[in-house]
C-alpha cells in the first residue's frame, strides 16, 4: 500500500485518539476573581465574578456565631492559625449566607483578598486534586462546601478526613475549610442509633450460657471475648458501629484503613 493511501487512515486514527484523550485543563489564574466553583471532568476552577450573597449586617439572631467565625476568618486572612469550621442547623437559618457574607466583609476591610472556593459535596473525592492546585498558589483560600453529609456506604469522606486530620502532606497552610450541614451529625441517624444500642447493651463477658451438672462437678459454657480483632476496611463510617459491638463483647479492635 502506498504512503498516499495510508495517510487518510492514519489521520482518522489520530483524530480518534484525540477524542479519547482527556481534555486539556484550562490555564488557572487564582487572581482573576475572588470566588470560584470547582468542577470535575475536566478539573477546572470556574471564576464567579458576582457572588449571590447578602450583607453581614442583615443576618440577625446569629450574632455569637457571626462574631466567632469572623474572628477566626480574620486570623486566617492575617496569616495566623485558624480552625476549620462546621456550621450546622435547620435549613434557612443563614449558614451558607454567613460564610459568603464573611468572605465579602474580610475582602472589603483587609488588604489581602481571600479567594472563596466552593466544592460540591459530590465532588469531595476530587479534593486531593483541588488541594494540589491551590497549594501551588500563595493566595489564601477559603474552601467551602454547602450541605455536607455522608451516607453509610459513602467512602468520599476519606478525602476530607485526610485533609482535616492529616495525611502525609496535611492541609495546605493557605487553605481553610468551612462546611455547612443540616445535620448535627454528618453520619446517618440509624448509624448513630446503632452506636447507642451497643453502648447500652450489656457486655455479656463472663456470662454463663449453659451448665452441665454431674455428680461432684459441673461444666459451664462461659461467654468470652475472641481477643484482638483486626478491621481492615475502606473507610466506611458504618464499620465503626460494627467495631463497637466487637469491643462491647470484651475484645480489642485494631483498625487499618485500606484495601489490602
Amino acid at each position: 500500500m502506498a504512503d498516499d493511501d495510508l495517510r487518510p487512515l492514519l489521520e482518522r486514527i489520530a483524530d480518534a485518539l484525540d477524542r479519547l484523550s482527556p481534555a486539556i485543563a484550562p490555564a488557572f489564574d487564582i487572581d482573576c476573581a475572588n470566588a470560584f466553583v470547582w468542577h470535575t471532568e475536566p478539573d477546572a476552577l470556574e471564576p464567579v465574578h458576582q457572588v449571590n450573597r447578602i450583607d453581614l449586617d442583615l443576618l440577625c439572631g446569629i450574632e455569637q456565631q457571626r462574631d466567632t467565625l469572623l474572628a477566626n476568618t480574620q486570623r486566617f486572612a492575617a496569616g495566623l492559625s485558624a480552625n476549620n469550621a462546621l456550621l450546622w442547623g435547620a435549613r434557612g437559618t443563614g449558614k451558607s449566607s454567613l460564610v459568603k457574607a464573611l468572605h465579602a466583609e474580610i475582602n472589603a476591610t483587609g488588604e489581602d483578598k481571600l479567594a472563596l472556593v466552593e466544592i460540591h459535596r459530590e465532588d469531595i473525592p476530587s479534593l486531593p486534586r483541588l488541594l494540589a492546585l491551590l497549594r501551588a498558589s500563595s493566595r489564601r483560600c477559603l474552601l467551602y462546601c454547602d450541605d455536607l453529609s455522608f451516607e453509610a456506604e459513602d467512602t468520599s469522606f476519606k478525602s476530607l478526613k485526610a485533609m482535616l486530620e492529616g495525611g502525609i502532606e496535611g492541609r495546605p497552610r493557605n487553605i481553610l475549610f468551612y462546611a455547612t450541614s443540616n445535620r448535627r451529625h454528618l453520619m446517618r441517624r440509624d448509624m448513630i442509633e446503632g452506636l447507642r444500642m451497643w453502648r447500652d447493651a450489656p457486655g455479656g463477658r463472663g456470662e454463663i450460657i449453659e451448665s452441665i451438672q454431674h455428680e461432684g462437678w459441673r461444666v459451664d459454657q462461659v461467654r468470652a471475648g475472641l481477643g484482638v480483632v483486626g478491621f481492615v476496611f475502606e473507610g466506611r463510617p458504618n464499620v465503626f458501629a460494627d467495631a463497637t459491638g466487637v469491643i462491647r463483647a470484651g475484645n480489642t479492635v485494631v483498625f487499618r484503613i485500606g484495601s489490602d
